[in-house]
């Protein structure tokens, strides 16, 4: 699907868009975290609130101008949508979003204020993602898939590039999975770039696609979707995500909607960093104990959303 020289290239034409995000380290907390050296990359500070505008703007530039002529479509949880929606502002077309039922209210408004056409389709993405592809269709505009486009994961694995070049002792980095565009871009530039590195994907316990797909050898459609997490549910992924994790993912985590909640709270109390609960991801899984590491061993985690989850009353 992709290699190093795609994400490489991504990297170099999506600069003046996107900003190269601050890894902070995760010390001096009230609560211990892991026996750890924890990093945490603050994909949370992009523009839109994700890292999602580095696959979005990668597709709108290697897209032709006169493709774009009927606007932009694409199916999201939120973040990927706010991405797309950025993206046709830059190239002054429309954006039409399709978003599951289950998507944040905060993040359909923020769409709309990003000029954007919303439009709430199927209870699950993978319904939300038909309807999106047959307006498409029908309109003639063009579709940015979420996952499933080889520059949108080329975009996502500029991450990796940050990540090494701040880190290069990491051993470790934990990525959160929806479709699994993210994992899938990272861990082919991290791999290349240094082979020994450990890839751990984490998945909701409701919505556990690639893990499922992995157990079976081949990709699986869930029998159901469980999770609230709208930027995590997805009931199938792509037979190309699916080699790219098999070949380059050495684990994945399974954790509760609950775990997550708990991590954006941590998060909020400790850091004063607004995550969503796909941002809040890893170190649900880092707090849980599901996940072993090595002593001492160096740990990067994506904050990879923003999202006021784990702000309130009870996250003080």
């Amino acid at each position: 699907m992709i290699g190093l020289d795609d994400v490489r290239a991504a990297a170099e034409r999506i600069a003046p868009y996107i900003r190269s995000t601050p890894v902070v380290n995760a010390t001096v907390t009230r609560q211990p975290l892991a026996d750890a050296e924890v990093w945490m990359k603050l994909e949370s500070l992009q523009p839109t609130g994700s890292f999602k505008a580095r696959g979005a703007t990668n597709r709108l530039l290697t897209t032709p101008r006169q493709a774009l002529a009927a606007g932009i479509v694409t199916a999201s949880g939120g973040n990927h949508g706010l991405a797309t929606a950025r993206a046709a502002t830059t190239a002054g077309v429309r954006a039409t979003v399709f978003v599951p039922e289950t998507a944040e209210q905060a993040k359909i408004e923020k769409l709309r204020m990003w000029g954007a056409e919303v439009r709430v389709e199927g209870a699950i993405w993978d319904a939300t993602n038909r309807a999106a592809l047959a307006f498409a269709k029908e309109r003639s505009a063009a579709y940015f898939h979420p996952f499933a486009d080889p520059q949108v994961v080329a975009g996502q694995g500029t991450i990796g590039l940050e990540l090494i070049e701040a880190l290069p002792e990491l051993d470790v980095v934990l990525v959160a999975i929806g479709g699994g565009g993210l994992i899938s871009g990272i861990s082919v530039a991290l791999k290349a770039l240094k082979p020994s590195i450990r890839i751990v994907g984490i998945e909701p316990v409701g919505s556990p696609t690639l893990k499922a797909s992995l157990a079976a050898g081949h990709v699986v459609t869930l029998p159901a979707v469980t999770t609230r997490i709208a930027t995590m549910a997805c009931g199938r992924t792509d037979e190309r995500i699916f080699g790219i994790v098999r070949d380059h993912v050495d684990e994945i985590v399974l954790v509760n909607d609950e775990d997550m909640q708990a991590a954006a709270r941590w998060l909020w109390f400790e850091f004063g960093i607004a995550a969503d609960l796909s941002g809040a991801a890893g170190i649900a899984a880092l707090r849980s104990g599901r996940l072993r590491l090595p002593p001492r061993a160096k740990v990067a985690t994506l904050i990879c959303g923003a999202g006021s989850n784990g702000i309130g009353a009870d996250g003080q």
